[in-house]
């Protein structure tokens, strides 16, 4: 809404004015600059004001964008501390060597990317030379999140110093022989180099993030000392478009994440074509870090620039650089001189007069070549400013060409993410370019050859004397020699075996329970690591509150509304629970740093990421893949699970499939426990599993329900079975001739099956053994297992096979999950199989109706049952149809 003469109301309209007239003297200041020297000088002294008024610790918001230049001039450029020319030389063997390696895999079809890491060379060589601390120095060294699409430099890198070898190149993209190269970083294909799995766009910034908020927490715990590692993050421009990318740059800001830099390759270029082609990528991005609270370094142009801003007098240089778009800066990058005077520079007579000065020599490298991307100097200020900054994370925005060095028919061509080899000649001429000695006679039936300046050259030297000086290798994953954890003590457990007597107890608050006791163990509490997205009130998680404290680098500034309450609201600098907000996400980013702590730091911790089950591998699946990618361990668990037993949550929260996603990871143990006791037995086999002296790089997922029941002591012997995902519960008795079948249920199905064994012995003299199938996921594994053993020539009988050998009758399998859940082990049960299942949508309504709906309720259960045994000849038909009328089906 405006006012009668149009003018908007403003917050300021709000403020009493002590000194109109001192006010109105200032305007009057602003118009008359705008009168007579043009608004662009007005602009210009109001920025100025602002900067000015920023630098004297003036409280005022600040500009989300600049100009669309360096933010550090050259007169301010630091020292540059090595030798140029021989990094140059450096460089230059390293990007042959990636585009060889490509071109040379193209003829088997396995492609790779070239394009990217021709744009960001000079942005990793200039960081493995002077920044990025290594893992065999103090401390845990630097964290590097590798652009994926990169990965061919970085292997070209390690073919120079040493780490790798020509058949190593050679089989870049070909792993099946256990010699090759992975496409992308992956830590589980290459453990001794890859650290961080980064080419699921979107999930390395996430990643990043939280890595450097779990360095935070390790410290601020006294569990490591994390100050001089600093996590690294190469991204591209048009990743920064997946949501994950951005979702917690507040984070990052609020917390004051130092430790961080995201360096972000602005070569204005995706994967089809321009990232923002009407506007300009790197002021959105600006604009986007400056509003979250990040440092922001733009690092654009070359030293080429720096006499074309000296005659910009006028300022009509800067204005064009910031009007013109992505698109048509990436055509200048193509087009001749004649193109870029008449499209350019033809914009306006200042800048015709600008290029006259100009000779086409000069025009042509700073609109074909001179990034700041593209410059030792440049990029070395930039990551000088961004460890000097300090109070926030920093993002370095730098442009680039996507395609430098590789030739017209690559650099800034829409396609050539998409182009995998160079010709020939394209070699020769690129050989050219770098100055690299490689004959023509090199090439020997059209393949290109690798190059190496030799082992003891000085190349070589130059680059391990900087690795040595930096603390080793990178990247580089190592496992640190850690002792394996102590068992904790048996006391946490036998609390869940003994039962709960008359008591009732949700599978849920059982695993929150045990977990609660666990944090009190002297040896291994303190590395248990808490996170919940939002929702720990839910899962009776409130009782950690006080006692563990909720993580927070500033503490607790303020008092909480419940402080006079027994459980109330605890943040703490040393506060062991993560509590994320609502963000699986960043919940799940933060699991993968607690889980994979053991690599990164050689810290062993033990987190348990605790969630609404249907947000889990729906939502965040790829986190789940990037988890067993990383080589991460913990505990998994989705609470109120089950298609049913959510009460009245309706469709979008109800999980009846999650066991089936999980089941397709090969990292993840599933179970679906249906007792408190199950739980204590599948936790304390995961810690000897995953922490143990023989520790397993994989990782949990458990499914706990949040309805209330009794909960049984354990019965003996039962605890292999429970492991491995099958054991008797209960034994069916009725009279001696009667029919027999045998009821599979997992997590609080259990429950109907139990009710149907009663109405099936009452009712119809049929006796009906009850199983626990813990997992479902473990006893198809198994299974697998047994039949690869046999293409060898060994005999093995699947665990599932081999538990109901002799069981009676057929098998009816029952769950809250989709059939497909259970019938997962169909093949191997050698008794007729059939299975129960919510599949379908789930709906808003109390249980029973909902599993009345669904089928799988005890009557349901029994009518189901009737019909397997009617089906043998054990009963009559007519039962069938007699049961469905006396249990209102």
């Amino acid at each position: 809404m405006t006012d009668p003469v149009g003018k908007l109301p403003s917050e300021l309209d709000q403020l009493p004015d002590r000194d109109a007239e001192e006010t109105a003297e200032w305007a009057a200041s602003l118009d008359a600059v705008a009168e007579h020297a043009g608004p662009h000088r007005a602009a210009y002294l109001m920025r100025r004001t602002l900067q000015h008024a920023e630098k004297a610790g003036v409280a005022l918001p600040r500009l989300l964008e600049t100009d669309y230049v360096n933010t550090i001039p050259t007169s301010a450029e630091p020292a540059f501390d090595g030798d140029e020319a021989m990094e140059a030389r450096i460089t230059a063997w390293n990007r042959w060597n990636a585009a060889a390696m490509v071109t040379r895999g193209s003829k088997y079809g396995v492609g790779g990317h070239i394009a990217t890491f021709a744009s960001a060379a000079w942005l990793y060589e200039t960081g493995f030379n002077h920044f990025f601390r290594g893992k065999e120095g103090d401390g845990s060294g630097d964290q590097l999140y590798i652009q994926g699409h990169a990965s061919p430099g970085i292997y070209a890198r390690a073919f120079l110093d040493g780490r790798l070898t020509e058949a190593h190149l050679d089989n870049f993209r070909q792993e099946a022989g256990g010699n090759g190269l992975p496409s992308y970083p992956h830590p589980r294909r290459l453990p001794w180099l890859w650290e961080f799995p980064t080419v699921s766009m979107g999930l390395g910034p996430l990643s990043a993030i939280y890595q450097a908020r779990f360095n935070c927490y390790l410290h601020n715990r006294g569990i490591k000392d994390t100050a001089d590692s600093h996590v690294w993050a190469f991204l591209g421009d048009g990743e920064m478009d997946e949501p994950e990318s951005t979702a917690a740059l507040a984070l990052a800001s609020r917390e004051r994440l130092d430790n961080l830099t995201f360096v972000i390759n602005c070569n204005l270029q995706r994967l089809d074509g321009p990232v923002r082609a009407n506007f300009k990528i790197v002021q959105e991005l600006e604009a986007q870090f400056r509003g979250a609270g990040w440092n922001v370094v733009k690092s654009l142009w070359g030293s080429a620039w720096d006499e074309l801003f000296q005659l910009d007098t006028t300022g009509a240089l800067v204005r064009r650089l910031r009007e013109v778009p992505d698109a048509q800066f990436q055509t200048y990058a193509t087009r001749d001189v004649a193109y870029i005077r008449e499209h350019f520079f033809g914009a306006e007579p200042a800048l015709v007069e600008l290029a006259k000065l100009l000779s086409d020599a000069k025009i042509s490298e700073c609109f074909h070549t001179s990034r700041g991307g593209h410059e030792a100097r440049k990029v070395y200020a930039a990551y000088r400013a961004a460890l000097a900054h300090k109070g926030a994370p920093t993002v370095i925005l730098a442009q680039t060409v996507k395609g430098y060095t590789l030739g017209k028919g690559f650099e800034s061509k829409n396609a050539n993410h998409q182009m995998k080899k160079l010709t020939t000649d394209e070699f020769k001429g690129m050989r050219d370019v770098l100055g690299l000695p490689i004959a023509d006679s090199a090439f020997i039936d059209g393949v290109v050859p690798y190059g190496h300046p030799g082992a003891d050259s000085p190349e070589v030297r130059y680059l391990q004397e900087r690795r040595a000086d930096l603390g080793g290798p990178a990247p580089a994953r190592r496992v640190h020699p850690v002792a394996p954890l102590p068992e904790p003590e048996e006391r946490a457990f036998k609390a869940l075996y003994k039962g709960s007597g008359k008591q009732e107890m949700a599978t849920t608050m059982a695993f929150v329970r045990l977990v609660k006791d666990l944090m009190r163990d002297k040896e291994t509490g303190r590395r248990w690591v808490p996170i919940v997205p939002d929702e720990a009130r839910t899962f009776g998680m409130e009782s950690l509150f006080p006692s563990a404290g909720i993580y927070s680098p500033l503490g607790q500034t303020y008092e909480p509304v419940d402080r006079d309450q027994l459980m109330y609201y605890k943040e703490a600098k040393d506060g062991q629970i993560l509590n994320e907000g609502i963000t699986e996400a960043g919940a799940m980013a933060d699991f993968i740093a607690a889980a994979t702590s053991y690599s990164t730091h050689g810290e062993t911790m033990i987190p348990f990421y605790i969630f609404y089950s249907m947000f889990g591998w729906q939502r965040t699946g790829d986190q789940m893949w990037q988890l067993a990618d990383q080589l991460g361990k913990g505990f998994i668990v989705g609470a109120t699970a089950g298609r049913t037993t959510l009460t009245g949550e309706g469709l979008q929260h109800a999980d009846g499939h999650s066991h089936l996603i999980a089941a397709t990871n090969p990292a993840s143990l599933n179970y679906d426990p249906a007792f408190a006791y199950e739980i204590a037995v599948i936790v304390k086999d995961g810690l000897r599993r995953m922490y143990g002296p023989d520790a397993e790089n994989v990782f949990y997922y458990l499914t706990v329900y949040n309805e209330p029941k009794p909960q049984p002591a354990m019965p003996e012997g039962v605890e292999e079975g429970i492991v491995k995902g099958l054991y008797r519960f209960n034994e069916g008795s009725a009279g001696a001739d009667a029919p027999r079948l045998q009821l599979l249920a997992s997590g609080t199905a259990i429950h109907w099956a139990l009710e149907a064994q009663q109405l099936l012995a009452n009712d119809w003299n049929v006796a009906a053994d009850v199983w626990s199938a813990t997992s479902w996921g473990e006893l198809r594994r198994d299974a697998l297992e047994a039949d690869e053993a046999l293409l060898r020539g060994e005999q093995r009988t699947p665990y599932v096979t081999q538990a109901l050998e002799g069981a009676a009758g057929p098998v009816l399998a029952v769950s809250d999950w989709m059939r497909q859940v259970p019938d997962q082990i169909s093949q191997w049960v050698e008794q007729d199989w059939s299975s129960l299942g919510t599949d379908g949508f789930g709906l808003s309504d109390t249980r029973e109706a909902a599993r009345r709906h669904f089928g799988v309720d005890a009557q349901s259960i029994t009518v189901a049952a009737l019909a397997q045994l009617a089906r043998r000849g054990e009963v009559p038909v007519s039962a069938v149809k007699e049961a469905r009328e006396r249990y209102g089906l």
